[in-house]
């Protein structure tokens, strides 16, 4: 009786694992429409990776098909709901790239620059960024004077310019904390934009559970522990005293 038991478990051991293993072999070669079907069914269950792994499987498997432009602008859209703009562009530069014709190419770079634009919720982290978004939105309102989504690109330009300026302000603060009055002046000077009226830009709130870590851009958390002492070590240092005796 207990060998029975003992070959039934082992029998019942070895057909689990063989059906999850055909299970799995099935996930592959598979027609596209299903691939696509489990596309849209993980974006519809906010499984974004699972979309990212099923494009991957139609892409893979089904190279020329007709379904595989209209998916890959369906993950650049999901993935900017989901507030993944660096992987929205990427899907974007993927479509533009394969699939868009020329008079798609004007939209797919309108998503582009507004992904770049809504993947800066705090513009001090990531200067690179703001600078490849500001040509962007530069080179799209040369490309495109005419274009429907001109002021929209306008608009985000204008504010790229803000957020730039308040970087390079931000910057300047932190070099006269530490006693380089030269670097302060330098990005102090970079405004480009001379048609902004700076000195009538008001600096965006800064929430305070931010500011408890980060500070607000002008001035540092620990500034209290400081000395309020010049460096000794830095060149551009100036001694009131001494000048002041010349």
């Amino acid at each position: 009786m207990r060998k029975n038991l003992y070959c039934l478990s082992f029998f019942i051991a070895v057909t689990l694992l063989f059906s999850a293993c055909s299970k799995e072999v099935n996930e592959y070669n598979k027609p596209a429409v299903y691939w696509y079907g489990k596309i849209i069914k993980s974006i519809g269950n906010g499984d974004i990776d699972q979309a990212d792994d099923c494009y991957s499987s139609l892409q893979g498997e089904h190279i020329a098909s007709p379904l595989l432009p209209e998916a890959t602008m369906i993950l650049a859209m999901a993935h900017m709901h989901f507030e993944e703009y660096l992987l929205a562009k990427h899907f974007l530069n993927e479509y533009a790239k394969r699939y868009a014709d020329e008079n798609e190419i004007e939209y797919i770079e309108f998503l582009k620059i507004k992904a770049k634009y809504m993947a800066l919720p705090n513009p001090r982290r990531d200067q690179a960024l703001i600078a490849e978004a500001i040509e962007d939105a530069k080179a799209f309102k040369e490309n495109y004077p005419h274009s429907i989504y001109y002021s929209l690109v306008d608009n985000i330009l204008t504010n790229l310019y803000l957020a730039d300026g308040v970087l390079n302000e931000t910057i300047a603060l932190l070099y006269e904390r530490v006693d380089k009055p030269k670097a302060a002046a330098y990005y102090r000077a970079v405004m480009l934009e001379k048609w902004i009226k700076w000195d009538e830009i008001e600096r965006a709130n800064t929430p305070w559970y931010k500011t408890v870590f980060e500070g607000d851009g002008t001035s540092s958390w620990y500034k209290i522990i400081i000395p309020d002492t010049k460096s000794v070590v830095s060149r551009n240092s100036v001694n009131e005293d001494i000048n002041s005796t010349k």
